[in-house]
């Protein structure tokens, strides 16, 4: 007789989706240190852009999340951001959350809204991995000069 062995053995899905909760409650309080306190020491960031959007590139430190925030919130006006989560689908440790993102650019003035997702890894009750998909055109488009 074989036995099969559930690749989610271990694993609590009921832990994933409060760990992405409790980030996405600490990101609307506005509170960038107490969001980077959801990280763990290592991680998977990962934000697509380029050189021209400070704010966009990969990290891999829980640290550099509080400075990625306080970068971000330099270069929109925080209080015209939009932030609507359509979903959030949980698998074993992973999450995506489905959804969607209005920003005004502040060096320019204008607005952009997109379709957005982003990928979360749990371990514990820390984020592992961040991967954010968004237009990065949309984005560049509402920077550039």
């Amino acid at each position: 007789m074989t036995v099969q062995v559930s690749r989610y053995e271990g694993i609590s899905i009921m832990a994933t989706r409060e760990v992405v909760e409790k980030f996405f409650g600490l990101l609307a309080a506005g509170d960038p240190d107490a969001v980077a306190k959801v990280f763990a020491d290592d991680i998977d960031w990962y934000v697509p852009g380029s050189p021209s959007l400070p704010w966009t590139g990969q990290r891999s430190k829980g640290s550099d999340v509080a400075d990625y925030l306080r970068t971000l919130a330099a270069n929109i006006v925080p209080e015209k951001n939009v932030d609507e989560v359509e979903a959030l689908l949980v698998d074993g440790d992973h999450a995506v959350m489905l959804g969607r993102f209005t920003r005004v650019a502040k060096s320019t003035g204008r607005t952009f809204v997109m379709p957005i997702a982003m990928h979360f890894q749990v371990a514990g009750d820390k984020i592992v991995k961040m991967h954010l998909y968004e237009d990065t055109l949309k984005v560049s488009e509402a920077y550039a000069d």
